[in-house]
């Protein structure tokens, strides 16, 4: 069931610039002999997201609220959504042309082993293909996205 997050935040204003810049053609240098020549550097994808009983019993401080939804949705329409598609279905645009078929949030199965906590790790450290959003997003937004996900099943 975890799989079913492994792309929750790949769609972040982050990685699609670090991956059009990774697919850019270098541009031409002066000649060196090819046993010199190095590779690009190309943006390396999150590793799994740090699990366990740590991660899993991390409690939600944020109360789900009508305040707190709509910030959530606001965060998930900005970052997420154009993998996850904008109900949460997994059919946004950029997870079609990455190939990726992506679990839908709005099944009430699709999430049920899982801890808020374990949903926040996620999104905040990445897991797979999906940059995490640590840094970007402030800890209570990370919340109301966890609370916004968590309510796509009830809609």
């Amino acid at each position: 069931m975890k799989l079913a997050l492994v792309c929750l935040f790949v769609c972040s204003s982050l990685l699609l610039p670090r991956q059009c810049r990774s697919q850019e053609p270098a541009k031409p240098t002066e000649e060196k002999p090819a046993a010199e020549e190095k590779p690009a550097a190309e943006a390396k994808p999150a590793t799994d997201a740090k699990t366990g009983s740590d991660a899993a019993k991390k409690e939600n401080p944020i109360k789900s609220s009508p305040t707190s939804l709509a910030s959530g949705k606001k965060k998930y329409g900005q970052d997420c959504a154009m993998c996850h598609g904008s109900e949460g279905a997994g059919d946004g645009d950029l997870a079609a042309d990455m190939h990726l078929k992506l679990k839908d949030f709005r099944d009430p199965s699709v999430m049920k082993d899982m801890s808020d906590g374990d949903i926040y790790n996620i999104i905040n450290n990445g897991k797979g293909k999906m940059m995490g959003e640590e840094g970007r997003l402030k800890p209570d937004e990370i919340w109301d996205v966890v609370n916004f996900v968590r309510s796509l099943p009830k809609k």
